[in-house]
């Protein structure tokens, strides 16, 4: 066992929450604001704050990103470490060293060699005690099949109780003792779920609810036996709710089928009133959250602050846990009194449909008329979440988001309705009504591709703001959370439509901006999005970009083809990124546009890039300094030592976004 002194962080980020079964503690994956993530627990008391304290490592190690944890209900922490096929199994825990100062205690359990790898903790009432598992491993393998195993903390080898055919995940406890858990199975094209007998290691099947459909287990009451599902048995992906066992059919309430929206269960408490559901609805850069009672049919809105809840949560006497954050409010641990929240009354009404506006007709200050206005997350027509902000409301308390360093206030943002080429694009929007006519503006695009900007704390737009930069960050084409044709748009067209939205926004942006005499905007990407800046840089008119930073950018989708590791391959080869696009703008490929970009340029790479080779960089580099371009002064590289992908989030990114807030506003690194 091994030991370090805990130091006092406040964390910037967080991820990766999980919850012990009992309730009583959670766990995630922290970092502070000069990088290097730790793991965190959280005690969770029925009364009062939840309470963070940080697991840091012995030797000022890190945790990777890609480490999963368990919380126990002792408050230790089980953290699985992968590195290729191994999966190093350690148990971290508070502990004090003989003067009395708190430490970290880093114990090692086991080791698994398996290419993927999932924990899952057991119930609350399963068997306890010194030598009791506390855990189950699911591993996959390429046959395909999947081991079980349960895990101790003592240094016991795992213990094997079953192996599977076939590839089977997710993991829903049908009892409290550990006996009996229902699988999603991945099999004949379909995933459907069914029940692993962990005493006899007998497989039977528990959904079948078409023939060809899709069915998994969301959530389920052991007690009541009442169950949620997610299945597209009625045509569409729906979710429903039944009686395991009680001879009726599955119901799908039309009240669960919300237009635009992407519902997620959440938890579940039984209660006076009968079984009660907490649902998160995803819809573009935000979401809401609703109680959803099966006894009454109706989803109600509870009025929670804007910004970005977990996915996850546990719901007890203590209330409803949940992680949240908001642009100027770090991610944290939310609790919830759902029946003080319900007592507020009626969620108020939204304001009516937007009809779009030319962008150089938008208002520069004095609010945000017609499309130029925050956009509003209805769960129907006509109804959207209160804008409280505050940390502390009735019913709503968020625990351990920390403060600025400097005594002062986080910046807000909001998300805008701007009109793009093909339809209305959002916008998450730093800078206020007179965002257009800041001194510097910077046009942020997110990474992925399949991903999004989030109504939540982001450090890096977070620290431009702070520069007294505005940020517009856009969900062009591309971009997740706006329904399968948005998302879509750009599958075998990488640089496609999703240039054609940020090409159409840097010319009506730099039209407005030029005619009262301002800079352009600048460009940020990072990974995809730093392949999309490098791409608009080259090919928006003369004038449109006043500067260019991408962090861990590529080239094109056939050049990451050739040098990316298997999973990245197998993503970008899913997506047809690698497919040619074919039209007047010419080729997708930055290395053979570099003549092209005129604009001073930052490239920042990590040496150790795990997604994203640091040859697409150091290639970029090379070809610069080959058409005659001036290190230092036409362009700017860093390659960050021992950093991996997320090379801002990692030991040292605290410099690392300094030196791009001051690129972007000055043109020069520091």
């Amino acid at each position: 066992m091994t030991v370090a002194t805990r130091a006092t962080t406040q964390a910037l980020r967080r991820l990766g929450f999980t919850f012990a079964a009992d309730g009583s503690h959670a766990a995630c994956l922290a970092s502070a604001a000069d990088g290097g993530w730790y793991a965190e627990s959280w005690r969770l008391p029925a009364t009062g704050p939840a309470v963070p304290t940080g697991l840091h490592l012995p030797g000022h190690r890190s945790e990777n990103l890609r480490s999963q944890l368990v919380a126990l209900p002792d408050g230790s922490v089980l953290v699985c470490r992968r590195d290729g096929e191994r999966h190093d199994l350690v148990t971290l825990s508070a502990a004090t060293d003989r003067h009395g100062r708190p430490v970290t205690a880093e114990r090692s359990s086991a080791t698994i060699r398996m290419p993927g790898l999932r924990l899952l903790p057991l119930p609350a009432d399963a068997p306890s005690g010194p030598r009791a598992p506390v855990a189950l491993a699911l591993g996959s393998d390429t046959r395909p099949a999947t081991t079980v195993w349960l895990l101790r903390t003592d240094g016991s080898a795992p213990q094997q109780v079953a192996e599977l055919p076939g590839l089977h995940g997710s993991g829903v406890w049908l009892d409290r003792t550990g006996a009996l858990l229902a699988l999603d199975r991945v099999h004949d094209g379909l995933v459907r779920t069914v029940v692993l007998d962990l005493r006899s290691g007998g497989l039977s099947p528990l959904l079948e609810i078409g023939e060809r459909s899709n069915d998994r287990l969301v959530l389920f009451d052991p007690d009541s036996r009442f169950a949620l599902v997610r299945s597209d048995a009625p045509g569409t992906d729906r979710i429903g709710w039944g009686v395991l066992g009680g001879g009726e059919p599955l119901r799908f309430p039309e009240a669960l089928d919300v237009e635009g929206m992407f519902l997620r269960p959440v938890a579940l408490r039984p209660a006076h009133d009968g079984i009660r559901v907490a649902i998160q609805a995803d819809h573009g850069a935000g979401c809401s959250l609703a109680l959803w009672r099966p006894a009454s049919g109706r989803l109600d809105p509870l009025p929670v602050p804007p910004g970005r809840l977990g996915a996850v949560g546990h719901w007890s006497a203590g209330g409803l846990r949940i992680p949240y954050s908001a642009p100027d409010h770090p991610a944290a641990l939310a609790t919830l009194d759902v029946d003080a929240l319900l007592s507020q009354g009626p969620v108020p009404a939204a304001p009516g449909p937007v009809v779009p506006m030319p962008l150089q007709l938008a208002p520069l200050a004095s609010g945000l008329p017609g499309p130029w206005r925050e956009t509003v997350l209805p769960w129907r027509p006509g109804a959207a979440p209160r804008a409280d902000t505050g940390s502390a409301s009735p019913g709503w308390r968020l625990d351990g988001s920390a403060e600025p360093g400097d005594g002062g206030r986080w910046h807000a943002a909001k998300s805008l309705e701007l009109p793009g080429p093909a339809g209305p694009l959002e916008a998450v929007l730093y800078g206020g009504d007179s965002w257009l006519s800041s001194p510097q503006l910077v046009l942020a695009l997110h990474g992925g591709p399949a991903d999004a900007w989030r109504l939540e704390f982001e450090p890096a737009l977070q620290r431009m703001a702070a520069e007294g930069l505005a940020v517009l960050a856009p969900n062009q084409r591309g971009s997740t959370g706006y329904g399968l044709a948005h998302a879509m748009a750009i599958r075998g067209a990488w640089g496609g439509p999703d240039l054609d939205d940020v090409l159409h926004l840097l010319e009506a942006i730099a039209g407005r901006r030029a005619a009262l005499g301002l800079e352009p905007p600048a460009l940020f990407g990072v990974s995809y999005g730093g392949f999309l800046a490098l791409l608009a840089a080259a090919h928006a008119p003369a004038g449109h970009v006043a500067r260019c930073a991408v962090v861990a950018p590529f080239l094109s989708g056939a050049r990451l083809l050739a040098e990316a590791s298997a999973s990245v391959r197998a993503l970008t080869t899913r997506l047809d990124g690698g497919e040619p696009i074919e039209d007047a703008r010419g080729p997708r490929d930055v290395l053979r546009l570099a003549h092209r970009i005129g604009a001073p340029l930052l490239i920042v790479h990590g040496d150790r890039d795990e997604v994203v080779p640091v040859g697409q960089s150091r290639s970029l580099r090379h070809e610069l300094l080959r058409i005659g371009r001036t290190e230092g002064a036409d362009f700017h590289y860093v390659e960050a030592a021992g950093a991996g992908h997320e090379v801002l989030a990692e030991e040292g990114g605290a410099v690392l976004h300094e030196l791009l807030a001051a690129f972007l506003r000055s043109g020069r690194p520091g």
